[in-house]
């Protein structure tokens, strides 16, 4: 992989920022990861979306605890009252929410979409292809660096030009050149 922003050709495929100016390539990675789509992140302040299964299990199960009130309490007012309408009313809702509730979650259950099952994504482990197979390896993620750095970059400083501190053998020779000349 290379750098984005400087073309740095980076030695593995899980380092965080980039060795020559530092950028963060956690994104890059991330990017490269997901098949170059950004990942969707939600904010704790949006609700998680229901599926269709869940929600459907959800009415069932509501309905079905309706029932266990709803049912009694009309049973109560039947019980109290000679109209033949409560009493109608009664077993119609003890029919609806005692059989409709379970059949709304089985139905939920087997014919209703889930939701969408997460996809995992692990770095991507760094390629060995033979040497003979490498003209036929896939192009790395970004093209390589330029063979000239732009001018707008600043290249990085070589260490090595160091002033090293002078030699003992140095200073001693040159006593002994200045020894000869007064001697003459």
């Amino acid at each position: 992989m290379f750098c984005p922003q400087c073309g740095q050709q980076q030695v593995a495929g899980v380092i965080r920022f980039c060795s020559r100016c530092g950028f963060p390539l956690d994104g890059v990675l991330q990017l490269l990861s997901n098949g170059g789509s950004l990942p969707v992140y939600r904010t704790p302040d949006e609700p998680v979306p229901v599926s269709a299964r869940r929600k459907g299990v959800k009415q069932g199960g509501l309905l079905l605890l309706s029932g266990a009130v709803l049912v009694p309490v009309l049973g109560i007012f039947s019980s109290y009252s000679d109209s033949t309408f409560l009493e109608i009313l009664t077993a119609l809702s003890a029919i609806i929410c005692f059989m409709g509730g379970p059949l709304r979650m089985l139905f939920a259950a087997v014919f209703e979409e889930g939701a969408p099952k997460p996809v995992r994504v692990y770095p991507a482990a760094p390629m060995h292809v033979p040497q003979q197979f490498a003209q036929h390896a896939p192009s790395p993620a970004l093209p390589p660096p330029p063979a000239r750095p732009q001018p707008s970059w600043r290249p990085r400083p070589n260490t090595a030009e160091l002033v090293s501190p002078p030699s003992v053998t140095e200073n001693t020779t040159r006593l002994l050149e200045k020894e000869d000349r007064t001697e003459r």
